[in-house]
């Protein structure tokens, strides 16, 4: 890890109509650092990513990412392109055009949002799908390729645009079992690799593996936090423990 700031938010407060989401939640994240999101479905997790790139707009506190306040409410385009370029993400549904070839999928959003030749933007996209390990679907479908490989598709998407954050909402809970090992070698790749990363995940194991440190949301707060393998052993919040009793996690 190094020394900078990729995320600080403090107090973060998020409501849809009078459902209060985020009760002023703290924290940051380094530059470097890979942090899981975890808890119960409807505690806040995702939303709280998706405040990270603004894909929701907070209510109250201050969110600074990558040393821009996005939660100033008249922030300007300029800014919020400059942000959506540099904080990729990652969602549990793979979001494809399902008309164009992988190869195409890649280079859209580099051409479009960075103006990249469309020289540099093939090289580009096909440098990423080597690394995911998908070189030879350059020029296949969507709907030729199983959930994991649009999974590795969407990440090697996500990183054609050289971001320094990625952010990942749950990028296995729509694929089959067998299907999840091979989207968490690139992740775990990419951590080893010193990309920043937030990821919400049901999976334990790989969180204790590969994260540092393990975020615990409970009803719109942290309740626990530090660092993951300490964490995910011994829980000291009672709510925690209930929670990692109920998942298929084996404490080795």
């Amino acid at each position: 890890m190094n020394s900078t700031t990729a995320i600080d938010f403090n107090q973060v407060e998020k409501s849809f109509g009078s459902l209060k989401v985020l009760k002023g939640i703290s924290g940051q994240i380094d530059g470097g650092e890979v942090v899981a999101i975890i808890g119960s479905s409807g505690c806040g997790k995702s939303t709280l990513l998706r405040c990270f790139n603004r894909l929701e707009t907070i209510n109250g506190g201050q969110l600074i990412v990558n040393g821009i306040d996005i939660s100033q409410p008249d922030l300007g385009s300029q800014q919020l392109r400059q942000l959506r370029t540099e904080v990729g993400m990652v969602f549990q549904q793979f979001n494809l055009f399902p008309h164009m070839t992988v190869l195409d999928n890649l280079c859209l959003a580099p051409r479009k949002v960075l103006g990249q030749p469309a020289k540099e933007s093939a090289h580009t996209a096909k440098f990423y799908l080597d690394k995911v390990g998908l070189l030879e679907k350059a020029n296949a479908y969507p709907d030729q390729l199983s959930g994991g490989q649009k999974q590795r598709v969407a990440i090697a998407r996500s990183l054609c645009m050289r971001p320094k954050i990625m952010l990942f909402d749950e990028p296995t809970s729509a694929l089959d079992p067998e299907l999840v090992g091979e989207v968490l070698a690139v992740m775990q790749q990419l951590a080893e690799e010193g990309m920043t990363m937030v990821i919400v995940t049901h999976e334990m194991q790989f969180a204790r593996e590969v994260a540092n440190r393990v975020l615990f949301l409970n009803q719109g707060q942290v309740e626990e936090q530090g660092p993951a393998r300490q964490v995910l052993t011994s829980p000291k919040s009672e709510r925690l423990q209930t929670f990692l009793s109920r998942m298929s996690f084996a404490k080795v």
